[in-house]
């Protein structure tokens, strides 16, 4: 696998790719590159979505494709927005996940369980049709007010369990030793070594 498509135009994600994969020596293209359509994404897990933008990206491009679906899912709202992040963040603007996060606080009201979890899942898919899935999850609570800009979404509200910290004060190369896609794709890393031996 010399060229591998990352099937998202969030920067974030990207970038985030960027750092964890540089190790594989691979090319990475990003569906921006390509001005791919965003798929929608009507699957009602993860796991769905993940193989859809995965699929689509790979039709289009020709290319092996790697898909991320992940969200944010915090345990008192059963577990939303979870495939929902994404949209809890949609305006007339666009993406706002400071609106998005007010929302997740406010439903939460006055819950004493804040508890929450982010789940990443990955989904490989090859021109010939194979499928590879690779998921993550890391547990932590829900956290207000938000605190630290660094990484995206719903980071600066997350503190990740052991930790005292919010995702979006902590640094990349710390949050990617133990977050929801990084330890997605450390199994996808294992996989690619594993293929290669």
């Amino acid at each position: 696998m010399d060229t591998l498509l990352i099937a998202t135009h969030n920067t974030g994600k990207v970038r985030e790719f960027e750092e964890m994969l540089a190790q594989l020596g691979i090319t990475l293209k990003s569906a921006a590159d390509f001005d791919l359509p965003e798929p929608e994404e009507t699957g009602t897990t993860f796991t769905d979505n993940a193989l859809l933008k995965a699929k689509a990206g790979c039709e289009a491009t020709g290319l092996p494709t790697l898909a991320d679906d992940s969200g944010f899912c915090v345990t008192s709202l059963m577990g939303r927005p979870g495939i929902y992040s994404a949209r809890w963040a949609e305006t007339e603007a666009g993406r706002d996940f400071n609106a998005a996060m007010v929302r997740v606080n406010e439903e939460l009201g006055e819950a004493e369980d804040r508890s929450a979890y982010f789940v990443a899942v990955l989904a490989l898919v090859y021109p010939d049709g194979r499928e590879e899935i690779f998921e993550g999850r890391i547990d932590g609570l829900a956290v207000w007010p938000p605190r630290g800009n660094k990484g995206f979404g719903y980071d600066p509200m997350f503190v990740p369990s052991g930790y005292n910290m919010t995702f979006g004060e902590m640094e990349s190369a710390e949050k990617h030793k133990i977050s929801h896609r990084a330890l997605a794709v450390q199994q996808f890393v294992g996989y690619l070594k594993a293929k290669a031996a």
